[in-house]
């Protein structure tokens, strides 16, 4: 794998304004309108919220993360894809690059809702 050029630089401020949380995979669904996305059921402690993420076609199996911990973006606008509404982002590594893809995870479990900073 060669390494991608690194992004624009952004301001600490900018970071700061990101809301990542872990939360638990209850469920990861099929999308009927969609060969790419997989609707996530995830619970982040408090609250459970859908987020759609295009790993559909990325994995062998994209049920086999059901019952795992991930990171998640959840401070972004609500968003309708293939006819249903993500609101959130998941971290997921690797398939940009060509690698196999696998989850931003804790190193050990936390609660779920708890902050990356």
């Amino acid at each position: 794998m060669r390494p991608a050029p690194v992004k624009d630089m952004v301001t600490v401020e900018v970071l700061d304004k990101l809301d990542i949380r872990v939360g638990t995979i209850l469920e990861a669904a099929e999308t009927a309108q969609s060969r790419k996305l997989m609707k996530l059921t995830v619970d982040f402690g408090n609250h459970q919220r859908s987020i759609l993420a295009g790993i559909r076609q990325e994995r062998d199996n994209p049920q086999a993360i059901t019952g795992r911990q991930a990171l998640f973006v959840v401070n972004l606008p609500e968003r309708e894809m293939a006819g249903e509404t993500s609101q959130g982002m998941l971290f997921d590594i690797g398939y940009e690059d060509g690698l196999s893809p696998c989850l931003a995870i804790p190193e050990s479990p936390v609660p779920n809702g708890s902050r990356a900073d």
